[in-house]
């Protein structure tokens, strides 16, 4: 177990990839106890790519638009789960983002994120995302082999909590932007 972050306080949150910075912004602490971490990105949270081989496909944006978004990270989990806010502070969705397991550095994490989602409506219904990018992602080396069957592995675990409806993070079903804190 980690030691945690301080509810409140800002994390750098880094994707790297091959080694490198590839893109970074703030999130705000809203829970640690070491091995979960739960964050908030605000629509507007500004974000930074460094220079890179390999542009990001957010790179044209100055910050995050259009939703908050509460993300909950477990140690040694292959993903992350998300759940996106409108303005209003109304849920609308939820994502399974199939990222490295998350590492934590002195002022935050960082993560690569691996291309498949999962979206996951209101109601519990669920989708795959992004399955045809894994493919293009794997033969660029954008991803490797390794990363490829550890995220598949991670999905079958997913899709079988989806399927069950064994969510480990609907603690946190009931928070919105609105109110701060579960």
């Amino acid at each position: 177990m980690a030691d945690p972050f301080a509810v409140g306080s800002p994390v750098r949150v880094r994707e790297v990839l091959h080694g490198a910075e590839w893109a970074s912004w703030d999130e705000r602490v809203l829970a640690d106890d070491g091995t979960l971490l739960v964050t908030v990105k605000p629509a507007g949270t500004a974000m930074h790519f460094p220079p890179h081989p390999v542009p990001h496909p957010w790179g044209h944006l100055e910050a995050w638009q259009g939703t908050t978004v509460l993300k909950q990270r477990r140690a040694g989990d292959w993903y992350s789960v998300w759940r996106f806010f409108d303005a209003a502070g109304r849920a609308l969705s939820t994502y399974v983002n199939f990222e490295t397991p998350v590492v934590r550095t002195a002022d935050g994490v960082d993560v690569n994120d691996l291309q498949l989602d999962v979206v996951v409506e209101l109601d519990g219904t669920w989708r795959w995302k992004d399955v045809q990018h894994l493919a293009p992602s794997l033969a660029s080396g954008r991803i490797t082999s390794e990363e490829l069957l550890a995220t598949l592995a991670a999905a079958a675990e997913v899709a079988d909590l989806l399927e069950r409806d064994d969510r480990w993070w609907a603690p946190w079903d009931e928070w919105s932007p609105q109110d701060g804190t579960l």
